[in-house]
């Protein structure tokens, strides 16, 4: 029996591609993967988004630049065809490309089951024949009736889809449901059915919906992955498409607190005011005045005069005096927080 070829590790070809993309952090080139999520989270308007992108050339979600552009192969298996035009058009629209020319080719036969050999074959003969960079498949569910659970059933109908990538040297996107309890499962992990779905995957994508806030996770097996986006779908007109959502707005400044303008206001005179002057200064309150002049105090940052209240400086211009229980009106002071 003839033994395996081997070769040492440093004469091993070092000419092989690096990690390229077809389209930056989303999708490497020729990369297998899963678009992944629960559903009405936006899996096949992104799906489009990214046949859009490729087909044209325009950053995807008009972010991500495209490195490869070239033809698309589209199978939407849950949705009309005219739904599909529509959508197609209005993300064409979002992303300021000419519609009519995208070279976007659209599978129309009403079903493509890839657990058969009739079907598998047919497929081939169209990636072959159309010659895409990109095969977009949508959704899994409705391309076979075999059991997703069963590992070696699942992993029969992916080699088939890595063979098809190896022999026409394309991308291959699969749209896939995660289930409905998975929120607490890391996204690959909640993909439905079999875990070789996940581990097959060179580049995958999963689209998570919180309440109103839509999450775009990526993971590639040969790139590093990039924090969580932010996504949402934005009407204009009658057309929808994806867009990054706008990342969080500083707050509007709210000036100095009350204890910092009496600290300022303090900080520009030169010897005890009283508390209806620095009030006045302020524009506040007495009671908010006194408040904040008692905090100062704890701190050691102000005296108390008869004249009323000055910022401690390091060598105290004089000691501290008991203000008077009676006053002839001239000055106020706090009746606390000396």
């Amino acid at each position: 029996m003839n033994p395996l070829p081997v070769q040492r590790a440093s004469q091993l070809d070092s000419r092989g591609p690096q990690t390229q993309w077809l389209v930056e952090e989303l999708w490497g080139d020729q990369a297998v993967g899963i678009l992944g999520g629960e559903p009405k989270c936006c899996k096949s308007f992104l799906a489009l988004d990214l046949a859009v992108s490729v087909a044209s050339g325009a950053a995807c979600l008009r972010q991500f630049p495209v490195r490869r552009p070239g033809p698309v192969l589209l199978f939407p298996a849950e949705d009309s065809l005219p739904i599909v035009r529509q959508r197609l058009e209005g993300i064409a629209a979002a992303a300021q490309v000419p519609f009519a020319s995208l070279p976007v080719q659209v599978i129309t036969a009403p079903t493509l089951r890839l657990d058969t050999a009739t079907d598998r074959e047919r497929l081939a003969h169209t990636v072959q024949d159309q010659r895409p960079i990109l095969l977009i498949l949508d959704p899994l569910i409705r391309l076979h009736r075999v059991e997703e659970n069963d590992a070696t059933q699942i992993a029969a109908l992916l080699s088939y889809l890595r063979q098809l990538q190896r022999q026409f040297h394309l991308a291959v996107l699969v749209v896939h449901h995660a289930r409905k309890d998975a929120h607490g499962a890391r996204p690959g992990q909640a993909l439905r059915g079999s875990s070789e779905l996940h581990g097959w995957g060179d580049s995958n994508l999963y689209l998570r919906r919180q309440g109103s806030q839509l999450t775009l996770v990526t993971e590639h097996r040969a790139a590093p992955s990039r924090d969580p986006i932010p996504l949402q779908l934005v009407a204009s007109g009658t057309t929808l498409a994806l867009r990054l959502a706008p990342g969080p707005t500083a707050p509007p400044d709210a000036g100095p607190t009350p204890l910092e303008r009496v600290r300022q206001a303090l900080a520009q005179l030169d010897q005890p005011v009283p508390v209806q002057q620095l009030q006045k200064r302020c524009g506040l309150r007495t009671a908010t005045v006194c408040s904040a002049l008692a905090q100062l105090a704890a701190q050691g940052e102000v005296l108390r005069h008869t004249q009323g209240y000055q910022l401690k400086l390091p060598l105290p211009l004089s000691r501290p005096t008991a203000p008077p229980g009676n006053g002839n009106g001239q000055h106020v002071l706090c009746s606390s927080g000396g």
